[in-house]
């Protein structure tokens, strides 16, 4: 583009003096650059070798290495650190042009800065034409903010409109000089102003708008170890702790942060209230109980007269029960006993799992062999989700977006039910030859998949990658269901034919979850 830097040495980098280079890194002012180009030249770099790249893998390139952390020391204010750090290595966070032309806007030098701006180097056209833009509309309002109306409308005229390509915005400038109080300045929070940027604002437009080798973005180097620990976070198939991440040492999780050892046998169930203190525990054709869990008492029996009760779910707040019936019905309880309402119809299979939706306004059921019924308490509406095998049970994720269906071929089906249903993953591995087997959400932010198993075994799978990370065994009959703890992350209940409720959780004791009314199981350690 025959601009400065196309005619100096490719290896060759400005050394400015600390006292400059803090001005121009922090978009304050600065004194202007003293001495000939020579003596502003930096020693080059060294080119033996690896010595251009930092790192054992080979692929961070020094300059840029350099650049963001100078960069990032600016930003967390340690301004001499970086200057430091920029006359030590040679390598400046910007090109003399570069801090030239961040000099000449905070001065208010609007022409000499589009010169300048011609000067970096920039092949796209249309970004000097965006840049020019944004540089002439600050002049634009800075003269109407002085009062210099005519200067103002001359310079959107002949200096503003033709770098403009949206006839909107000229006319929403023009505006502004009809009625100035439809520009707004920096703290205006109305949106019907056309909102004045102070200079160093305007500088942090460019930035956007500028290529990063010229400009290094804003916390860039803050971005890319957030980005680093992230994405170690989510290849980690154990994480199950909301444990703050160290920058000190890669981040991986053990087993032992999935629930894998025993903690107590409880007299009963899987089925865990909201507020965690309470379970309910239904068989075939029997009668539902509550349950308090931290002293095994049973609370309420939930009976129908001529009909039996086949399964149990919690409503969202706690305050109610729904059974299904081996007549095929629905039945909502409230926690003393009291039958409140009753949906007749083809709406349960004689076994069948229960779900109520967070809003506790729809109702989700197996209603034929291979169809799930999702039913509107209110409107009666009907929707359904069909597979091509035989359900045998499902469970609903906590964010009610998603719905996990065990089948008859030994898979388990993750659904998207937001709208309209999609088939989003699959699970195998765990055995299903003639009993009914349930599966469920668990963990932090529901981030496994647990279940039940033919071979007395408990099966666990991360959700996001669909691999199998756990095969617990323990009971001695095959497991019926699984029911990860609502409250605590580290904990989950499985049912057996052996006839024991297992109350699983981590080998070591994680006192974070412990509540001042605990459970009865939290304070255990491996006893039985």
């Amino acid at each position: 583009m025959g601009g400065v830097e196309d005619e100096e040495p490719a290896l060759k980098r400005l050394k400015l003096s600390s006292k400059g280079l803090v001005g121009l890194s922090n978009g304050s002012s600065v004194e202007p650059i003293e001495g000939s180009s020579s003596e502003l030249m930096a020693r080059p770099l060294p080119s033996e070798g690896d010595e251009q790249v930092v790192g054992s893998k080979g692929v961070i390139k020094r300059d840029e290495f350099v650049r963001i952390i100078a960069k990032a020391l600016y930003s967390l204010g340690y301004n001499k650190s970086g200057a430091h750090l920029e006359e030590e290595s040679g390598i400046p966070v910007n090109s003399s042009v570069v801090n030239l032309l961040m000099q000449q806007i905070q001065d208010g030098n609007w022409d000499g800065s589009l010169d300048t701006l011609r000067k970096i180097g920039l092949v796209d056209e249309s970004i000097v034409r965006s840049a020019s833009f944004l540089i002439m509309e600050q002049k634009f309002f800075e003269l109407l903010n002085g009062e210099k109306i005519m200067d103002a409308l001359k310079t959107l005229r002949t200096e503003v409109a033709p770098l403009c390509t949206n006839s909107s915005r000229i006319r929403e400038l023009s505006s502004c000089i009809v009625s100035k109080s439809i520009c707004g300045d920096a703290s205006s929070t109305q949106q019907d102003t056309v909102r004045i940027r102070s200079r160093s604002e305007l500088l942090e437009e460019l930035q956007k708008l500028l290529p990063p080798t010229i400009m290094v973005p804003e916390k860039r180097l803050e971005h890319l170890v957030e980005q680093a620990l992230i994405l170690q976070r989510e290849a980690c198939q154990f994480h199950n702790s909301d444990k703050e991440m160290s920058l000190y040492s890669d981040h991986q999780c053990g087993k032992d942060q999935i629930p894998s050892r025993t903690l107590q046998k409880p007299v009963s169930s899987v089925s865990w209230s909201p507020d965690d203190q309470e379970v309910l525990t239904c068989g075939v054709e029997e009668a539902i109980r509550r349950w308090d869990v931290s002293t095994g008492k049973c609370l309420q029996v939930y009976e129908k007269t001529g009909a039996a009760l086949v399964s149990c779910a919690w409503f969202p707040n706690g305050k109610y029960i729904l059974s299904g019936l081996n007549d095929k019905s629905f039945c909502m309880w409230d926690l003393d006993g009291k039958e409140l309402e009753t949906w007749k119809g083809q709406r349960t299979l004689k076994i069948s799992d229960l779900e109520i939706t967070g809003d506790g306004e729809h109702i989700i059921s197996i209603c034929k062999e291979n169809a799930i019924l999702l039913f509107h308490r209110e409107t009666k509406d009907e929707r359904f989700i069909e597979e091509n095998q035989s359900i045998t049970s499902f469970s609903l994720s906590k964010d009610n977006r998603f719905l996990l269906v065990n089948l008859l071929n030994q898979e388990i089906h993750l659904w998207n039910i937001e709208h309209n249903p999609k088939l989003v993953g699959k699970y195998k591995g765990h055995a299903r030859t003639r009993f009914v087997i349930r599966s469920c959400f668990g963990g932090l932010k529901q981030a496994f998949i647990a279940s039940g198993s033919e071979d007395s075994q408990v099966y666990i799978w991360h959700r996001s990658s669909g691999e199998l990370i756990e095969a617990l065994g323990g009971h001695s009959g095959a497991v019926n269901c699984v029911s990860w703890n609502p409250v605590n992350p580290h904990m989950f209940a499985s049912a057996s034919d052996d006839r024991t409720i297992r109350i699983w959780g981590l080998s070591c004791l994680n006192l974070k979850y412990q509540r001042p009314q605990t459970n009865g199981f939290h304070h255990c350690n491996g006893g039985t």
